[in-house]
């Protein structure tokens, strides 16, 4: 027998469809289905590589993680890296297809849907309930001929839609009531629920609220969640409100102040979640260079656009004022992109990132990058290579990431590199990665995910810490509580979960 499906809804984006989507899932997990989560379309620059060796979207990664089970390349078979305003990377079943301009890609989309349906149907031949996550709003009357994440989707899989508002942004009963407004009556017919997220405040200030909005519409609201920032869970997006939120903290005098440079076209900004979650660390997001002064250490993240955004940084002043602090002994770390940042030359002979050729790099490394027409995508073990020194870096201490690269990164005379590459998609193997200064206080490499390791991490943060004048900390211990048991809690506790099973057609 085929899986039942519910899938969540927004209004609007960043009305919180992918934590929502991870709670239910990880809720049908414990109340004993076999889950799995699903996303046909995803535009994102945060990606994973899985077990198979292809490249999908960091929220559907999380909501397996939350079904307890391995993430595959089915859960997300469209992912849309964007490259430009009008452009992006289509990636299709965990390997990129090509560069596309919007119309372009509109014009696949019917073979697309093909895919879709077929890596929906075979998750849900192996799950009882797949709990599938929308895109945007379904009230996108100008691409509704187009569609193949919201409503086509709901159809295909038979699924109870829950429609999620946002009502910390204000205007809650305009965004449910003219979402279903503007929808067709066989799509109206599919929402099963309703679902306020993002509250604050006395909930019994908002009862007639809710009452309202079942009687305007006839749809029952299934719950009221409270808005929460306590629970660690990764955010899809990097403009979500939550990081802009923390992006104006600053550092207080016993805490590491880590600058992470937000490009245009940041990816895997994920790399840095751990960071923030150490009690005496900041992660702040920085635009401007006025704002890096004062940092204990500066990162350049991954970017889907490296010579378009190194160019925009040096237009803007920030490359300047990077190399002046680090001329000052201010640590500056480059992963994947803006590791090759850091080198002396960037190479784009096949214009796979941009319409430059060749451009120079900040040369605070003595490596050179040249893109290549294959993309790397694997699985890969690490270890810091002893008798090298960089921040973070004691020998030997091994480290579990990931790569998504088109760049191929050559060492120059005396560069030296920081990492060997013990493994990559279950193969051993030696290779060298990355590369420090002399003084050890730069360095990059291609390995996202490095400080997703407790020990590698602690060891980054207390070397910071020594620089600071600060005695060290011990490595924090895990802790005792699944943030995805806390967060399928407080949503289980907000949410009529007896109605919930009732609209999706489920037992318990």
């Amino acid at each position: 027998m085929s899986a039942k499906a519910v899938m969540v809804q927004g209004t609007a984006s960043h009305v919180g469809k992918s934590v929502l989507t991870a709670a239910l899932c990880r809720i049908f997990q414990q109340d004993g289905y076999r889950v799995a989560p699903f996303k046909s379309q995803n535009m994102a620059l945060n990606s994973f590589v899985t077990h198979e060796g292809g490249e999908m979207g960091r929220a559907q990664v999380f909501q397996a993680k939350a079904c307890k089970i391995p993430p595959t390349i089915d859960m997300n078979p469209i992912l849309l890296k964007p490259t430009s305003d009008v452009g992006a990377q289509v990636v299709v079943r965990g390997k990129p297809i090509g560069n596309m301009v919007a119309e372009e890609y509109h014009r696949r989309k019917p073979e697309l849907m093909g895919i879709v349906r077929e890596s929906y149907n075979r998750l849900a031949a192996a799950s009882d309930i797949v709990v599938i996550e929308g895109a945007g709003s379904p009230a996108e009357v100008n691409l509704r001929d187009r569609d193949i994440v919201n409503m086509p989707v709901a159809e295909m899989a038979q699924a109870a839609v829950l429609l999620v508002a946002n009502i910390d942004i204000g205007g809650v009963f305009a965004q449910i009531i003219g979402t279903l407004d503007l929808l067709r009556d066989w799509e109206r017919a599919l929402v099963k629920g309703i679902i306020i997220n993002k509250f604050r405040g006395d909930l019994s200030l908002f009862l007639d609220g809710v009452e309202f909005i079942e009687q305007r519409t006839g749809v029952p609201v299934l719950g009221v969640v409270p808005y929460f920032t306590d629970i660690p869970v990764e955010e899809e997006d990097s403009l979500a409100p939550e990081r802009a939120e923390r992006r104006r903290r600053r550092a207080g005098e016993d805490q590491i102040d880590i600058a992470v440079v937000f490009l245009p076209h940041v990816s895997n900004f994920t790399d840095f979640d751990a960071l923030e979650r150490e009690p005496d660390v900041v992660v702040r997001y920085v635009r401007t260079a006025d704002e890096l002064d004062g940092a204990d250490c500066i990162i350049l993240p991954g970017s889907k656009s490296t010579i378009g955004d190194l160019l925009k940084i040096r237009e803007v002043g920030i490359e300047r004022r990077i190399k002046t602090l680090a001329d000052d002994g201010t640590p500056v770390v480059g992963i994947c992109g803006g590791y090759q940042m850091l080198g002396t030359r960037i190479f784009d002979p096949l214009r796979t990132e941009s319409e430059l050729t060749e451009v120079a790099g900040m040369g605070l490394l003595n490596v050179e990058t040249r893109f290549a027409e294959e993309k790397t995508t694997a699985q890969t073990k690490a270890r810091a290579i002893a008798g090298v020194e960089f921040v973070g870096g004691v020998p030997d201490t091994f480290f579990d990431g990931y790569e998504i690269h088109a760049g191929v990164t050559t060492r120059g005379e005396g560069s030296q590199p920081i990492l060997e590459i013990t493994e990559r998609q279950g193969c051993a193997i030696s290779e060298p990665d990355g590369a420090v200064s002399g003084d050890g206080h730069i360095w990059g490499c291609y390995l996202h995910g490095m400080f997703d390791s407790r020990v590698f991490r602690r060891q980054f943060v207390n070397d910071l810490r020594r620089r600071k004048g600060l005695a060290p900390l011990e490595v924090a211990d895990e802790p005792e509580v699944d943030p995805l048991d806390e967060l399928a809690k407080r949503v289980r506790e907000n949410l009529n979960m007896p109605l919930l099973y009732q609209c999706a057609g489920l037992s318990r």
